[in-house]
């Protein structure tokens, strides 16, 4: 017989047909991979939608749908952002309003209600353009960006201050050393007062007093609350908390978004609180009752998209001729780490919690100390991303070692590896056994290889979760045309820079930053050594382009770190290779052995000049 029909030739074509058939079947598993990864970044992080056509006027023409929540929220149909400036100049125009002027935040107080109900935060700008103004938090009743804090009295059977009351204003503007006081007399013998004062931060104080003149004793309940639409939240998903929030007997309750209160109308908090409001990926109002007083704190559903969270003060008993106060504070402002934290330090426990670390942040916050003070030390957080990489490569550098040193040793063993599989190739218990007991005498470990990507993965995560809610990334500036670590490359192919005015979907928005990472990660497996399964093989060749696409929609700075970090890997490999020329030697016997048996087999399954043709039976 013919050796290109021997059994050993029909077995080498049938080998390449099955490497070719399973090549077939991982491209198209990656690309279903890519698919449900696009689909789940438009359900976990979708782009803000292009406002609808207007509604036709006629009877019955539906209400168009509302926008979906973008990632650091705010206002996104025109329609509405046009609405809220109008609104805005018409109830901030009055000469009555009481202004707040502090080293980090502006707005005013309105006297009718005694609401704080407008407050911009003069350090963070709305967009990474220089005039695109500060960030509006604090918007009055009635906006489309309704969010304000009330303080006030409940009670029965007595005259009480309400949303309408005209307070009288003494003091002002509110700052740092300056308090406003609020008062109004009931003509009844009681006399509210309302003392405001603000911190270098964004810490408001308020000290309710109730003083009693009449001549019986007089209950009263404190509150305070803070009133919001959820039209402007922030995108709550799975790895960042979006929504109501509060610390209950020391435990941060992160349990419960707007939906739920909606659903349930009223959810109270699991123990006495310690604070409670509502926050966005960036953006904290928060209740500070006063330590020891007895309340209840609970969030509640107005209806249309409104939220409430409120601290209700047990009812105290003021005796003729006496007062009573109690002290809340308000914080309201950015969810900066070292403010948040100086506030726990102060007595506010687990503040600093309010930035949802997650389950790792024992591991995360050490990541954003060194970002930070690299940051300190060369003054741009792309550059200190890239010094970040290095130090952790450095750290990792003799784990490198002796993964080169796994990687040679299994090399020296691969022809002992070859001949038990060529002996147990019908019993496969037994080959694993034999392989697992030839590790042991050669002291080999064959996934010490994979050590140093293992212990990456709790440093990538950790700087992914930084990028994600530490607002002090937030618009930071590496070079060139990156002018937000925190958000993806905005340069696409596609659209040819951006000189084409359409945003290509997730998985296509492929910039420079994923370009270089898809070269990089291809250059670092070619340093590899080859793996013994061919199609494995090509997998792990096209792995470095699937991670091009997978990776393109992340923020920009996670993507620098993954490039500088396969420079480095491959800058390690060379040196290594270096210093164990026997693996590169063993490599390149092994590519030549590996390229022999490929044209070995192809050239066992082409039929050949002169073969013998089957003879045709006789009549």
């Amino acid at each position: 017989m013919h050796r290109g029909f021997g059994s050993d030739g029909i077995f080498k074509g049938f080998k390449v047909e099955n490497n070719q058939r399973n090549m077939i079947t991982a491209v198209v598993l990656i690309a279903l991979l890519m698919l449900g990864w696009e689909l789940g970044l438009n359900y976990f992080y979708p782009q803000p939608e292009k406002p609808p056509v207007a509604a036709s006027a006629a009877a019955g023409a539906e209400a168009p749908a509302k926008p979906k929540p973008t990632r650091e929220g705010g206002l996104t149909d025109p329609a509405e952002i046009a609405l809220e400036q109008k609104d805005l100049d018409q109830s901030l125009g009055s000469k009555d309003r009481v202004i707040i002027d502090s080293p980090e935040v502006r707005g005013s107080i309105n006297p009718v209600g005694a609401r704080i109900d407008d407050l911009t935060l003069k350090t963070h700008r709305q967009s990474v353009e220089k005039d695109s103004g500060p960030v509006r938090l604090f918007s009055p009743q009635g906006t489309p960006a309704q969010q304000f804090a009330q303080f006030g009295f409940i009670g029965d059977n007595v005259s009480l201050p309400g949303p309408d009351t005209v307070w009288t204003v003494a003091g002002g503007p509110l700052s740092p050393g300056k308090p406003v006081t609020l008062t109004w007399n009931n003509a009844e013998g009681l006399l509210f007062t309302i003392a405001l004062t603000i911190d270098e931060h964004y810490m408001i104080t308020a000290q309710q007093t109730v003083a009693n003149t009449g001549p019986a004793p007089v209950a009263v309940k404190p509150f305070a609350l803070i009133n919001r639409t959820s039209a402007t939240a922030s995108l709550d998903t799975w790895t960042v908390h979006s929504g109501p929030i509060g610390a209950f007997d020391g435990s941060v309750d992160f349990g419960n978004n707007y939906d739920d209160v909606a659903e349930k109308g009223t959810v109270s908090g699991n123990g006495a609180a310690d604070w409670i409001g509502f926050t966005d990926i960036y953006w904290l109002s928060a209740l500070i009752p006063q330590d020891g007083a007895r309340t209840v704190a609970d969030f509640r559903s107005l209806g249309d998209a409104k939220f409430r969270a409120d601290v209700i003060y047990d009812a105290v008993t003021v005796p003729a001729g006496k007062q009573v106060s109690r002290t809340t504070r308000l914080f309201a402002g950015a969810k900066e780490s070292h403010v948040l934290d100086q506030y726990e330090e102060g007595g506010i426990a687990n503040f600093g919690l309010a930035i949802d670390w997650g389950w790792f942040r024992w591991f995360e916050k050490p990541i954003f100390w060194l970002l930070t003070k690299l940051f300190d030390l060369v003054g741009n957080f792309g550059v200190a991303i890239i010094l970040l990489t290095v130090i952790v490569r450095g750290v990792m550098f003799p784990i490198a070692q002796r993964q080169f040193a796994s990687m040679a040793a299994m090399k020296a063993v691969q022809p002992k590896m070859k001949a038990l599989q060529e002996r147990y190739k019908d019993d496969k218990q037994m080959l694993q056994s034999k392989m697992m007991e030839l590790y042991r005498e050669e002291k080999v470990n064959p996934l010490a290889g994979c050590l140093p990507m293992f212990l990456q993965i709790p440093v990538f995560y950790a700087l992914y979760k930084v990028l994600m809610v530490a607002i002090e990334m937030r618009h930071q500036p590496f070079i060139l045309w990156i002018r937000d670590l925190s958000a993806p490359d905005p340069l696409h192919i596609l659209n040819l820079f951006g000189l084409l005015d359409f945003n290509p979907p997730g998985f296509l928005a492929i910039g420079v930053l994923a370009i270089l990472l898809g070269i990089t990660m291809w250059l670092q497996f070619k340093l590899n050594p080859a793996q013994m399964d061919p199609a494995q093989q090509q997998i792990f060749m096209l792995m470095p382009w699937f991670m091009m696409f997978v990776m393109a929609p992340f923020a920009a700075g996670l993507l620098i770190y993954w490039i500088t970090s396969n420079l480095l890997t491959i800058g390690q490999q060379k040196l290594l290779y270096a210093r164990h020329p026997q693996l590169k030697a063993a490599e390149m016997d092994e590519k030549k052995e590996k390229l022999r048996a490929d044209l070995a087999a192809e050239k066992a399954t082409e039929p050949k000049a002169g073969r013998a043709k089957t003879p045709k039976p006789k009549a």
